[in-house]
């Protein structure tokens, strides 16, 4: 990438200026690349001077003059300057600028890609909601920041492994068996009582009534407990069905449905407890097995196996990781959790780094809370059911583009409210539609350019000389820029952003530069540019999980 380049062009530059004597022999700085917050100062500054200064002992700007005096010239350069308080800022050239609309339409759909990861293998967990009930909106919120950045980290040059986690076992299963057991049994026409912790959605009475239809009353056997697993068997397998048919409503797919179950029937459990045992990390007390969390650092030690012999979900999840990790050998694991899951973070990196795992290769981001709103109306039930508002009946007033794009919008750990009046309008005062209507504008100038059979495969880009023009391309570029952020940060909210900036900078060039003209040499230039900028706004459009839409 150019930031790179640049980077590169001032350490060669401090260290001529080192062996000329004009600096000291210090150990540079990283030399961070930046985008100056005005166009005046070019398109690249380094702040490296300021870092400099005290171990040189000078001013920033003597160091930054010194520097830039050394860089050598470049055929993207146009030129060096320094700025106060010692920034040293870089403009491109015009020419190299206007090459690079080519550049991005040899690339097609690889011009957002770089190769930061190199190919090593990165896990991304999201959803895992326990198949008790149905996707509410929060899951949804999670369920398209991981996709993305799965797509982000694809892009990236990472090889990414797509998981959710089924709890299949547990107490929160058994309950769901008792549950679907009571509403089976009231279904038959028996007075049958709910669980006091049962599970009491409408949707338990409408997956008894189902079972009920397609099975009649041939699963009744002589004990309870016998009918209560069948019935969970069938009633688990129904539920994922339905959270898999919602997650596909959204563009969400995995590459491995990971089942909790399978952690103790193939003994990760045993060998995970074991390998904690030895080292010193799992002692017995007030009848239960305890995690020492404190030896790590951790305010408290915390419970894995229970006084009645069950185990928590905290020793499940030791296992899970055990799995990912040692078994797996995944070079880096993401989990992505709800706000419920908090509290869960500190104890989890303290037991991958007692399972003899670098805790740096463990990153949790917390998906906060969504509120629904009409405008100024806060949205709390659903209309249909009376209770919670699932993540369908949203997809289905909304649409899934309005979705995937809110839903980034955000920062995952900040609290957002999803205003559906605003993602159902046709304007510009949604950025769903102003984004896509930039695509579709794209489309109809080239559909017009087919129409009047003008060809933009010989357009010379050096025709491409006016500033609306140069700055689309300038726009245009960053985006490998913005995947190299979202890669280094998790934070795919930068790819709305920047899908905005670009429509904003491309409605701008529409307004003032007209494609399709007499002029026949500018046409086949400016419909390179139109080409060019269809494929940045068409993959940013992609990496977000949304359409790029030729009409609206």
């Amino acid at each position: 990438m150019l930031k790179q380049t640049i980077a590169e062009l001032i350490q060669k530059a401090a260290a001529e200026a080192q062996k000329a004597g004009k600096l000291p022999e210090v150990t540079l700085p990283d030399i961070i690349i930046e985008r100056p917050q005005k166009a005046e100062y070019g398109d690249y500054a380094s702040s490296v001077s300021l870092k400099l200064a005290r171990a040189v002992g000078t001013s920033p700007m003597a160091i930054a003059k010194e520097i830039a005096a050394f860089i050598k010239p470049s055929e993207e350069i146009q030129s060096v300057t320094v700025a106060p308080p010692g920034f040293i800022n870089f403009t491109l050239k015009s020419d190299w600028l206007m090459r690079q609309v080519d550049s991005i339409l040899a690339r097609g759909d690889a011009c957002a890609d770089i190769d930061l990861g190199k190919g090593k293998r990165v896990q991304i967990e999201f959803v895992s909601v326990n198949p008790t009930g149905p996707l509410h909106v929060g899951h949804g919120r999670g369920a398209i920041l991981g996709s993305a950045l799965a797509n982000i980290l694809a892009s990236a040059g990472f090889k990414v492994e797509k998981e959710y986690y089924i709890n299949d076992a547990g107490n929160q299963i058994a309950t769901f068996r008792r549950s679907l057991y009571a509403r089976y049994q009231q279904a038959l026409g028996k007075e049958v009582e709910m669980p006091a912790d049962g599970y009491v959605g409408e949707y338990m009475v409408d997956l008894a009534k189902e079972i009920l239809a397609e099975h009649g009353k041939n699963l009744a056997k002589p004990g309870i407990k016998d009918l209560e697993i069948q019935l969970g068997k069938i009633g688990l397998e129904k539920m994922i069905t339905r959270i898999k048919a919602d997650l596909e409503l959204i563009g969400v797919t995995f590459d491995v449905w990971f089942s909790e179950q399978s952690l103790y029937d193939h003994k990760q459990y045993d060998t995970a407890m074991a390998l904690l045992k030895r080292g010193g990390y799992i002692s017995e007390k007030e009848g239960a097995t305890w995690f020492v969390s404190t030896a790590l650092g951790e305010d408290k030690d915390n419970v894995v196996v229970r006084t009645d012999g069950t185990p928590t979900y905290f020793a499940t999840d030791i296992a899970y990781h055990y799995n990912k990790f040692v078994e797996r050998k995944f070079d880096s694991v993401i989990d992505i959790w709800g706000a419920d899951h908090q509290g869960h973070v500190s104890r989890m990196k303290a037991v991958v780094s007692a399972l003899g795992i670098d805790p740096a290769r463990f990153t949790v981001i917390i998906s906060q809370m969504v509120t629904l709103r009409r405008g100024n109306e806060v949205v709390k039930i659903s209309k249909r059911s009376g209770d919670i508002i699932t993540l369908k009946e949203l997809v289905e007033e909304v649409g899934v583009d309005a979705c995937r794009f809110f839903f980034l919008s955000r920062t995952a750990d900040a609290q957002m409210d999803f205003d559906m009046e605003l993602a159902k309008k046709q304007s510009a005062d949604n950025p769903v539609y102003y984004v896509q209507y930039a695509h579709a504008r794209i489309a109809s100038i080239l559909k017009l350019a087919k129409e009047r059979g003008v060809d933009s495969e010989i357009g010379d880009v050096s025709l491409l000389t006016t500033e609306p023009e140069l700055t689309l391309i300038r726009k245009m570029l960053l985006l490998p820029e913005i995947i190299e952020t979202i890669a280094l940060t998790l934070e795919p909210h930068h790819l709305t952003y920047y899908a905005q900036e670009l429509a904003t900078v491309f409605h701008a060039f529409y307004k003032d530069c007209r494609v399709v003209t007499e002029d026949k040499a500018l046409t086949g230039a400016r419909l390179k540019l139109v080409k060019a900028a269809r494929l940045v706004l068409g993959r940013t459009l992609n990496l977000m999980g949304m359409n790029a839409p030729d009409t609206m």
